[in-house]
């Protein structure tokens, strides 16, 4: 039995990516919509209620799991393990999901990782696959530092007089625009 973890173990990185067990859902509608049919006419229509059955159960069988020794890739009917040396790069297709190319040439689908599981395949591999999201985030937080920077490096003067710089060209751009066509209200109208 293995320990109870506690603040003195190191927490585990392996991921499991697996469906949504919203999916079931779907198949407890699916049983209802078969029922009907099948109670209707049973002789015909009765093996159809093993279908949302199999759906669940391909639900739970299907999943990615992704640890520090490798990835196991569990499919319908098969179980694939790979070790990180053995991994040569991860490509996603337009339609489906991903796949794990190997160094001896061959390919393995991930059943059930896309694109946007990135960062956590990038998490639990401990950064063997990287995370193109977080070179994005660390791009964006240095962009952000250095506009915060520039900011407070260029407000040498009073807050009361960026105030009045910025109520001037308020009061310049409604002048232009009522000079420029706007139609003028009863007070700009001069008596003739």
């Amino acid at each position: 039995m293995p320990p109870t973890p506690s603040s003195h173990t190191p927490e585990s990185t392996t991921q499991v990516i697996q469906i949504s067990r919203l999916s079931f859902l779907a198949c407890a509608l699916l049983l209802l919509a078969l029922a009907s049919p099948a109670l209707a006419w049973p002789e015909a229509f009765a093996w159809t209620l093993i279908i949302p059955f199999l759906v669940a159960a391909w639900i739970v069988r299907v999943r990615t799991v992704v640890g520090p020794d490798g990835i196991v890739a569990r499919s319908t009917f098969s179980t694939t393990t790979l070790k990180w040396d053995s991994l040569e790069g991860i490509r996603f297709p337009k339609r489906g999901w991903a796949r794990a190319g190997l160094t001896d040439g061959s390919e393995v689908a991930l059943p059930v990782v896309t694109f946007g599981r990135l960062p956590q395949l990038s998490e639990a591999s401990g950064g063997r696959i990287p995370d193109p999201y977080a070179a994005a985030r660390k791009a964006e937080a240095e962009a952000q530092a250095e506009t915060d920077h520039a900011e407070t490096a260029g407000n040498t003067g009073t807050d009361d007089e960026a105030t009045a710089v910025e109520s001037d060209a308020t009061t310049v751009g409604t002048n232009e625009d009522s000079v420029s066509g706007a139609v003028p209200s009863d007070a700009d109208r001069r008596p003739e």
